[in-house]
């Protein structure tokens, strides 16, 4: 196929998916009330009585929903940008490489929504009662809308992308550039590695990197095992 016509197709398939995500917007919007109060849920259980959200300029709480509206929308059209994006990458790869594939997009998905819910069920109550311990007779916490939707996106991001490294070894020992003896060796470094991501994907405080660290490590000695599960089915 001509360069030209890639691009047109290319052209075709961003679109279908920018439309899909207008269309996951438009939803989302009639719903967004209810989103925010599902995704602020965490904050609000954990805070004193009569505690509560501010907003501090008029416009802040509408382009909030807006936001909420929007990250839901791309959401939903996940599926649609999946396909979109394989029917345009499928023919370019040979059969052997097409059946890893979609097992990859399943596992890989599921291992980012593991990584997304143990940060919202489990490291949001814990880190943000944390948080709230601070607050005395004199100080007060008043969490703005548009930090708190900033700080949740940017962690539920970071986690779910961590819990890919157990998928993301799987393949790179399956192609032979990973091994068992070679993660294993290199653990001291590993975890130096893990610490210092932990700080650039996290809020510049100590307790949300350890919370990231802390699954990291336990990741790593996962992918541990996983590289070694995979060497052994090499040698067969």
């Amino acid at each position: 196929m001509p360069l030209a016509d890639h691009l047109e197709e290319l052209r075709w398939r961003i679109i279908k998916c920018i439309i899909a995500v207008g269309v996951g917007f438009a939803c989302s919007y009639a719903f967004s009330r209810k989103i925010f109060e599902f995704i602020v849920s965490p904050l609000i259980k954990v805070m004193p009585k009569g505690g509560h959200l501010i907003y501090t300029s008029l416009p802040e709480a509408f382009l909030t929903y807006l936001k909420v509206s929007f990250l839901s929308g791309i959401v939903l059209a996940v599926p649609v940008i999946l396909y979109q994006s394989w029917k345009f990458v499928m023919p370019g790869l040979y059969e052997n490489e097409r059946k890893y594939v979609l097992p990859f997009v399943v596992v890989a998905t599921v291992f980012f929504i593991l990584g997304a819910s143990f940060a919202f069920f489990v490291v949001f109550p814990f880190g943000f009662k944390f948080f709230l311990g601070f607050s005395t007779s004199k100080i007060e916490a008043l969490p703005s809308l548009r930090e708190y939707l900033n700080l949740v996106t940017k962690l539920l991001l970071a986690f779910g992308i961590t819990f890919e490294l157990p998928v993301i070894v799987y393949f790179l020992a399956r192609m032979g550039i990973v091994t068992y003896p070679m993660l294993a060796r290199k653990r001291q470094y590993a975890i130096l590695i893990i610490f210092i991501a932990a700080a650039i994907l996290t809020p510049p405080d100590v307790i949300s990197q350890i919370l990231l660290a802390v699954p990291l490590l336990v990741l790593y000695e996962i992918s541990v095992w996983v590289a070694y599960v995979v060497g052994k089915d090499r040698k067969a």
